[in-house]
């Protein structure tokens, strides 16, 4: 394998964007109750069928969380066909008169992400012992059926509809490219075998933890981000502490700022926002 490329096969599926912003709070109070009606129900009508999910399995989805801790107030999370559809419905959102009242706080870039260690050492060690050079037109084109295999067998979840849970926790991470530890020079047998010892971790939580792994290198500026969605926020501490255990995470992971909200439907925005359910203008 040595002599093989070292770079393992990735699916692509949705676009992603995770939006944290301040809720402006002293100048919202300013606004009289009507003034405030009409903010949310210009507000509610661009999201509420965004939440609901637009395409053919609905996958094209926003959802809204309210988020604990001083990291701000507001998360909306995106999923979208293409970045395009991403940037235009940033641009959407800048328009309403809420955002007169968000201040962003951060956001992050990233496409929904399949890793394929398996199959690209099986792949790999089959096409060399074919040998069929590595990018070779006869390689390429054998890498492009296998990867095209993968991708019609995974769409579910490379274009997944946002979980229901009641909690989110977000957190982008890294692979260490330290001195002493560096996940890029590991050879790709010992990397396939890590990433599957990881990978039983999270499916023995996964009755309690939906995951959602996504891919921001040339995106944004940590390596991928993780959504995880659950009805009981103790789950995240446990599944999280149960993999800092293992190799991979002990010894090549590094963590971003970590986000934990509550699911905010469209519906509830005007309670969230100090306001009753009735009386909408309009």
């Amino acid at each position: 394998m040595s002599s093989l490329p070292p770079v393992p096969l990735t699916i692509e599926g949705a676009s992603c964007l995770h939006q944290m912003f301040r809720f402006r709070w002293r100048h919202w109070l300013k606004l009289d109750c009507f003034h405030q009606r009409q903010v949310v129900a210009e507000a509610t009508k661009l999201l509420g069928p965004l939440e609901a999910g637009t395409g053919a399995a609905n996958t094209k989805q926003s959802a809204v969380y309210s988020l604990l801790g001083h990291k701000g107030d507001l998360l909306l999370v995106h999923f979208r066909d293409s970045l395009e559809e991403l940037n235009q419905l940033e641009v959407e959102l800048a328009r309403l008169e809420i955002s007169e009242f968000l201040e962003v706080q951060s956001s992050y870039l990233s496409v929904v992400e399949l890793g394929l260690y398996d199959s690209t050492v099986k792949t790999y060690q089959s096409l060399s012992d074919q040998g069929i050079a590595p990018y070779s037109a006869e390689w390429n084109q054998a890498i492009a059926e296998v990867t095209e295999r993968q991708r019609t067998a995974m769409a579910a979840r490379l274009y997944p509809v946002i979980p229901n849970n009641k909690y989110i926790c977000f957190y982008p991470m890294d692979r260490k490219r330290a001195e002493t530890q560096n996940w890029y020079t590991v050879p790709m047998a010992e990397r396939q075998r890590l990433m599957h010892e990881h990978g039983l971790v999270g499916r023995r939580h996964a009755d309690q933890v939906k995951q959602i792994i996504s891919g921001s290198i040339g995106f944004d500026d940590w390596e991928w981000g993780v959504d995880l969605f659950s009805d009981d926020p103790v789950a995240f501490k446990r599944l999280i502490y149960e993999m800092r255990f293992d190799e991979v995470s002990a010894v090549y992971a590094a963590f971003g700022t970590f986000y934990v909200g509550v699911r905010v439907r469209v519906s509830e925005l005007p309670q969230l926002l100090g306001l009753s359910a009735t009386a909408n203008p309009g």
